[in-house]
Parts: C-alpha cells; sequence; structure tokens
C-alpha cells in the first residue's frame, strides 16, 4: 500500500560521488523545478562534497567560532543557503541525500522529516548501530552525539536539500562551529563508532532503500548521467572520479 505522503510510487536514485555544493545546488532547483512541472519524477540525489560550511535560515552568527576569511584559507567554502535549520559542514566522507520529492497530503513536513530520521536509522541499525532521535531535536543520533543532521526546503509541494551522514567525515572540521546551533552535545561518524572504514557507496544504497520503505516508493537506481540534461549548459559531467 502506497504511503500517503507521496503522491507517486517510484523514486529515481543516483550516486554522483563528489560534487561542489554550488553545483549540486543547481541540480537540485532544475531537477525541483521539473517536478513541480510534472516533467520529472522523484528523485533522490546522493553524493559528498568537498569541505563546506552552510547557514541554514535559522543560523546565528556566533555559531560560526572561527572567522569566515580563515576557513576559506583552510579549503572550506562558507555559504549561506535556503533550507531550515543551522549551521553545519558538509565534506568528503559524508553521504548527503537531496531527495527532491512531491509529497502528498498525508503527513506534511514533519512527517517527512520524520520518515529522513526512520530511513537513516534503519540503514545504521544494518551496521549495528543503535542510533534514534532525541526529543525535541532534528535529526539522527547515537547517545550524545549527532551522526546525521536535516535541514529541508519545501516550494511548490516539491522538497529540496536533505540530510548529511557521517559516514568517514573528518570530524575536527566540526569543531569551527556549533552544529545546528546546538552546544551541549557532540558529533560523531559510522567510522569512528565502529572503528573501522565504512565504503559510502554501500552506505548510500542502503539508505536510498530504507527511503523508499519509509515514503512508499520504489527506488530505481539510474546513471548520473541521466540527470545531464538538467545541468547548466545541458551538460557536462555531475561528479568528479
Amino acid at each position: 500500500m502506497r504511503n500517503p505522503v507521496l503522491m507517486t510510487d517510484s523514486c529515481r536514485f543516483a550516486f554522483l560521488g563528489l560534487v561542489e555544493y554550488r553545483q549540486a545546488w543547481a541540480l537540485q532547483r532544475a531537477v525541483a523545478q521539473a517536478v513541480a512541472e510534472g516533467a520529472a519524477g522523484d528523485t533522490l540525489l546522493l553524493l559528498e562534497h568537498p569541505p563546506t560550511y552552510t547557514l541554514g535560515r535559522r543560523s546565528r552568527p556566533g555559531d560560526l567560532l572561527t572567522p569566515r576569511e580563515v576557513l576559506e584559507a583552510m579549503g572550506a567554502e562558507v555559504l549561506e543557503v535556503d533550507r531550515g535549520g543551522e549551521i553545519t559542514f558538509h565534506g568528503p566522507g559524508q553521504l548527503v541525500g537531496y531527495p527532491i520529492v512531491r509529497l502528498g497530503t498525508g503527513r506534511g513536513p514533519l512527517g517527512y522529516v520524520r520518515a529522513l530520521e526512520a530511513a537513516l536509522t534503519g540503514a545504521l541499525a544494518n551496521y549495528g548501530l543503535a542510533a534514534g532521535r532525541v526529543q525535541g531535536l532534528t535529526g539522527v543520533w547515537v547517545g550524545d552525539a549527532k551522526i546525521a543532521a536535516i535541514g529541508v526546503k519545501i516550494s511548490r509541494g516539491v522538497t529540496m536539500h536533505g540530510f548529511a551522514l557521517n559516514v568517514s567525515t573528518d570530524l575536527a572540521w566540526f569543531q569551527h562551529i556549533v552544529p545546528c546551533g546546538i552546544r551541549d552535545k557532540g558529533v560523531t561518524s559510522m567510522e569512528w563508532l565502529l572503528g573501522r572504514p565504512v565504503p559510502l557507496v554501500t552506505v548510500a544504497s542502503q539508505v536510498a532503500e530504507r527511503l523508499g520503505r519509509e515514503l512508499g516508493l520504489e527506488m530505481q537506481a539510474t546513471a548520473p548521467e541521466s540527470l545531464a540534461p538538467f545541468l547548466p549548459g545541458n551538460g557536462g559531467r555531475t561528479a568528479s572520479s
């Protein structure tokens, strides 16, 4: 039985590799417009970013602990973005997921966020990690440490942005911010908890499968090249090898 949170039954997904944040943001906008206009079906983008700090709409200046110019000298980009939430970090070893799906009328934005949390929790359980929610906070946690951040935007009934799961992320980057504006809790990663490397592509496939289960969608893998028409200039690679 199809979950009423969505209005369609299938969702294509692709792992794009390492993609600059601005390029992925432009790709999201183009796909979201096509989904809203009925010219494309639901799509899940799975990828990594180079070191990037993004400030959501509720970010506070004091949550950036290191001056922007210092972070940029270290090789990180600092961007204000149009998602909800506060400041967070994206970087290599982190699985970033951008579900671009048309919501139905069943659960609304909060139900959608809970579905993202449940999908990530289920994928982590496959590795024996007991993750879950913390009352009053968004995201996925292992104890008092956040392992996955969530921030979304919904426009014309179509979702953008999504989640960031720390698989083998260099957690030292988080020392330069107050992650998600929360000062009394930490961050963690799958690799740190398990004590061994975890293949990002494998985690991506498991998260896609779990997300489809939570949203009542049939997930269909597709090649990154299938998204080329949505890129600026109608061509070019979607990811770096």
